[in-house]
């Protein structure tokens, strides 16, 4: 069960509309490395991760990313809130907000709406921690771009939290992949599936 708190996990202020840098923000709301991805990649693979500790892990990640959407909206919401025609106009917004006006909508920068196939479940322990690893990273290089292209502190401040937590989740993994070998026969590492046979784990694993 999931509670929901009624705040961001980390304020978002921003006083100056910039429809411009919106379009580029969006990517991180639902583009292919976004916080929708990853909050729906973890929270489906949480289910065959064959140890609590990786399950509790996807989960608590699975839905702060859910907060870091709920961010990220905030951000694209503030930038395009107040906006006149004529600033719709002179900041290049007018094919989103022919289709859109200033409503939130899942997509990349480029315009791709959001697509499940930019994500992976593979119901192998190791093949989707090393998934994960890769998609934070993803996601720590877009905002990497995004601040690179960004001159708002009011917009770079967020966005820098949002970078931090990438490197975070990256770690965790990385520990959590640790912890999975660590508990497997070392020959087995690839030759099968831990989620799904069992003789993959070591003999004290199997007597619990």
């Amino acid at each position: 069960m999931f509670v929901y708190e009624k705040k961001l996990q980390y304020p978002v202020n921003i006083k100056q509309t910039n429809a411009k840098l919106a379009k580029i923000i969006i990517s991180q709301y639902g583009g292919p490395d976004g916080e929708l991805g990853a909050s729906l990649r973890y929270l489906s693979q949480r289910f065959t991760m064959p140890l609590p500790e990786l399950k509790a892990t996807l989960t608590d990640i699975g839905t702060e990313e859910l907060n870091h959407l709920e961010m990220i909206g905030a951000i694209v919401y503030q930038l395009t809130k107040d906006l006149t025609e004529d600033e719709i106009k002179k900041q290049g917004f007018e094919d989103y907000f022919v289709d859109h006006t200033t409503g939130v909508y899942p997509q990349a920068a480029a315009g791709v709406p959001y697509t499940a196939g930019s994500m992976q479940v593979k119901g192998d322990t190791i093949t989707d921690l090393h998934e994960n690893m890769a998609a934070e990273q993803k996601a720590r290089t877009t905002y990497d771009n995004i601040l690179r292209l960004c001159d708002d502190y009011d917009v770079k401040d967020p966005i820098r939290f949002l970078r931090e937590r990438e490197i975070v989740h990256y770690q965790r993994f990385g520990e959590n992949l640790r912890l999975m070998t660590d508990k497997l026969d070392e020959k087995n590492f690839y030759a099968f599936n831990p989620a799904f046979d069992k003789k993959c784990f070591k003999n004290c694993i199997k007597k619990k």
